[in-house]
């Protein structure tokens, strides 16, 4: 076996091209970045994250306190809105701050899925569904009989 150094020696560390054995650092998400300019105020360059963040807390007020009647269901869809407006500002915006948490498709589809199952979750939640879907009614008879 070649001493190190020689040709035909396995490269040191730092001249290898494979990943360290033990990390010493966590890369940053794609598009992890700061979305406004660094000498802009925090809330500037966060604004994605907050307006999300704000949306959902109005969402989680709403189905709190209910004001009025259906006040759960409403406030459901915007949390749920609020997510698939988070997919969406994650898909357009190259830069989205702390809203990039994963890759990029990741962020898309986790608040993407999660967005709609609680959008369709909350139109068919019972009393009085604002949206009936026959088949769904069907398996739940068949499977509580």
């Amino acid at each position: 076996m070649p001493e190190e150094g020689e040709p035909g020696a396995p490269a040191r560390a730092g001249g290898s091209r494979r990943p360290p054995s033990v990390t010493r650092d966590t890369a940053r998400p794609e598009g992890g970045g700061r979305a406004a300019a660094g000498d802009a105020p925090a809330p500037a360059r966060q604004w994605p994250l907050l307006s999300v963040l704000l949306a959902v807390g109005l969402g989680l007020l709403m189905v709190a306190v209910e004001p009025f009647d259906s006040a759960f269901r409403i406030g459901l869809v915007i949390i749920g809105a609020a997510l698939m407006t988070g997919a969406a500002l994650r898909w357009t915006l190259p830069s989205v701050g702390m809203l990039a948490v994963r890759s990029r498709f990741t962020d898309i589809s986790t608040y993407g899925v999660l967005g709609v199952a609680i959008v369709l979750l909350a139109l068919m939640a019972q009393p009085r569904p604002w949206l009936n879907v026959p088949f769904l009614e069907d398996a739940v008879h068949f499977t509580v009989r």
